[in-house]
């Protein structure tokens, strides 16, 4: 299906022509599918701020492996060995009772209940990070099976749940997905049945008198257009509205660090050409699906 340059003018021209011949419809189907897009979109963009943040508890979550008290420098050694055999285990350090009780005391040093802690009161420890938090807990399982380990400690809780709201967004994302899909083509088909049926008689002349399929197609085509990017452009402006407003509300508890947002100039641009995409796609393919049957003369 191609466009002669000289035929744009026209095509365009008449595809505005439509939409002004069922005005009320037009408005209301792009604000429908503007709709459709921003309920998406907002859920979508949790899924990618839970990722982030999981990125996040990945990089920070540790595993603390405490040493058997028993253990001689030569068996710590022969136990780091152990620990970086496992293959989801990213680093491993080895820190000393010592340093773990000075850790622990910096900032208390004005406390007198905490300056004459001897350091016998911890033990031993590998800090572990990981690099697949979602395989934590098998991890967790390994580390306990080694020889020379005591007990061992991580956050599992925080990063199951993490896990879990991220992959129920994600779940919600590709149904909204698909129901925007059914519903923006439904829309777009039934604004484009409008102006073909307002025109019909005309559609029904120009078929013959010899206008060919792509000729009397363009206007429509142009006309999903408009009704798409219209669409995608205002949802893009309301979506930056919508997470501006909610990361300002966010930032009053900026002390909980895993409920900040990920700052919308960084997400801007995918969620822009996500939006132009889909409603670009919804409109072209609504009114080739939907003009199609009008030109069976």
């Amino acid at each position: 299906m191609t466009m002669k340059r000289s035929n744009a003018g026209y095509f365009i021209r008449e595809g505005f022509r439509g939409l002004r011949s069922h005005s009320f419809f037009t408005f209301a189907a792009i604000g429908i599918i503007a709709a459709c897009l921003i309920i998406t979109g907002s859920v979508s963009l949790v899924a990618v701020n839970l990722e982030h943040h999981l990125n996040q508890l990945m990089a920070e979550n540790e595993i603390l492996a405490y040493v058997d008290e028993d253990y001689d420098e030569e068996q710590v050694q022969a136990l780091q060995a152990s620990l970086n055999s496992i293959s989801n285990i990213a680093e491993c350090t080895f820190v000393t009772k010592e340093a773990a009780l000075n850790s622990y005391l910096d900032g208390l040093e004005e406390d007198e209940l905490y300056t004459d802690l001897p350091s016998t009161v911890l033990r031993d420890r590998y800090v572990i990070h990981v690099a697949d938090i979602t395989q934590l807990k098998d991890t967790i399982g390994q580390v306990e099976e080694i020889t020379g380990v005591a007990k061992v400690s991580a956050a599992l809780d925080v990063a199951d749940g993490f896990i879990t709201v991220r992959n129920v967004a994600a779940g919600i994302a590709v149904i909204l997905l698909g129901v925007l899909l059914v519903v923006s083509f439904f829309i777009v088909s039934n604004a484009i049945k409008m102006a073909t049926i307002n025109r019909e008689e005309e559609i029904a002349i120009m078929k013959m008198v010899g206008a060919t399929n792509s000729f009397v197609r363009w206007p429509f085509v142009v006309e999903g257009i408009v009704l798409g990017l219209s669409s995608a452009i205002i949802a893009s402006l309301l979506q930056f509205g919508i997470y501006s407003l909610l990361a300002k509300a966010v930032n009053v508890y900026s002390h909980v660090q895993f409920i900040n947002l990920i700052p919308y100039q960084k997400l801007m641009i995918p969620v822009v050409a996500v939006y132009l995409t889909i409603g670009l796609a919804v409109g072209v393919l609504g009114s080739l699906i939907t003009i199609r049957k009008f030109l069976r003369v």
